[in-house]
């Protein structure tokens, strides 16, 4: 799949580090403080361009296309690692890129990324601006604001939850609207708030489309489970990696780094794929009949994400560093492309 045209003030360059070669968008001088943009999933790094564009003077930005997303080398990603494949990857790059310290910001599954480096590599970062991050026990299969699983294997999470009518879809590089499940349609309902729509609706659909997928790609494979969905995870593809199996003690060892960050986490008010009624989870499809045998709210309740980060965040405050908490109005999953000039009000007092 060709790689749309760049913005002007934009550069894009293939980075071999000591894992894979990434595909990397720059803009600013290289001579200036880094800040590492990590994106989420169905997505790649091309939908940093107009953030990038936007930082002050003295900054440098730096968006790569993550393992399995955009036009980065094609390498499987051992999910029972969780996180770790692409928080590895980042390091690599930062040595690649003689980088000894980042600001780092991460969108929803990118954001789950910055979790992990954090808790390996704290001495590389500087702050942690998360927007609509994934919650730090993963996506599915989990309840209440300790993140206590629903079944013992992890039953409603992992590789076998995503729509197959979508991936069929991706796979056949669709681009209509014809069916509800269409990538366009996904990206239009679910990342902004209708009836917004990116100017670069094209590029953006192009650059999610460039997802790696299959068994062992997006979204991963799966095992039969006797507990209600009746799927459990699996062990490759990026779905997996953020299933509760695989980070087990990430919290712990989150909350137990001597120097962490600052973070900003700015969220939209009107997120329905990180939320505590997430339209992306079991347990909310479940209690509004969308798929048969829901066993209640008992054992299976939608998944509280926002509540869960945010039971986290205070921890994580408490333990020696900071958190703010902002809601942009009007706003879904991607609030900082369907509101940057409050995203980047935000985000750029952060970082100065």
């Amino acid at each position: 799949m060709e790689q749309p045209a760049l913005l002007s003030g934009i550069r894009c360059h293939k980075v071999q580090t000591d894992r894979l070669l990434q595909n990397v968008y720059f803009s600013g001088d290289e001579h200036g403080t880094p800040v590492i943009f990590l994106h989420g999933n169905f997505s790649s790094a091309l939908y940093w361009e107009e953030t990038m564009l936007a930082l002050p003077q003295g900054f440098w930005g730096i968006a790569p296309d993550l393992r399995g997303y955009g036009w980065t080398e094609d390498k499987l990603a051992d999910s029972t690692r969780g996180m770790r494949e692409w928080s590895d990857d980042i390091h690599s790059l930062l040595k690649a890129l003689n980088i000894q310290k980042a600001h780092f910001v991460g969108w929803s599954m990118g954001a789950g990324v910055i979790y992990r480096f954090i808790t390996d590599y704290s001495d590389e970062i500087r702050t942690a601006t998360l927007i609509c991050p994934v919650s730090p026990y993963g996506f599915g299969g989990s309840k209440g604001a300790d993140g206590q699983p629903c079944y013992a294997d992890f039953a409603g999470s992992g590789g076998g939850i995503v729509n197959p009518t979508f991936i069929k879809l991706i796979q056949e590089g669709d681009r209509g609207t014809d069916d509800p499940n269409s990538p366009r349609n996904v990206i239009n309902t679910f990342y902004y708030k209708p009836p917004f729509h990116a100017a670069r609706e094209e590029d953006f659909l192009t650059g999610a489309l460039a997802e790696k997928t299959g068994s062992e790609r997006y979204p991963g494979d799966f095992i039969a489970s006797q507990n209600w969905p009746n799927v459990a995870p699996g062990k490759l593809g990026p779905v997996n990696a953020w299933s509760p199996k695989y980070l087990a003690h990430d919290v712990a060892e989150l909350l137990a780094v001597k120097n962490k960050p600052p973070i900003l986490w700015v969220r939209g008010d009107s997120d329905l794929i990180v939320s505590d009624q997430s339209m992306f989870d079991f347990g909310t499809l479940g209690s509004l009949g969308y798929v048969p045998g829901w066993p209640g709210m008992e054992v299976y309740p939608p998944q509280p994400m926002i509540t869960q980060t945010r039971s986290v965040f205070e921890r994580y405050a408490q333990t020696g560093s900071s958190y703010s908490e902002h809601v942009i109005a009007d706003a879904a999953h991607g609030c900082h492309l369907e509101k940057p000039a409050k995203f980047n009000q935000l985000f750029h007092a952060f970082i100065a």
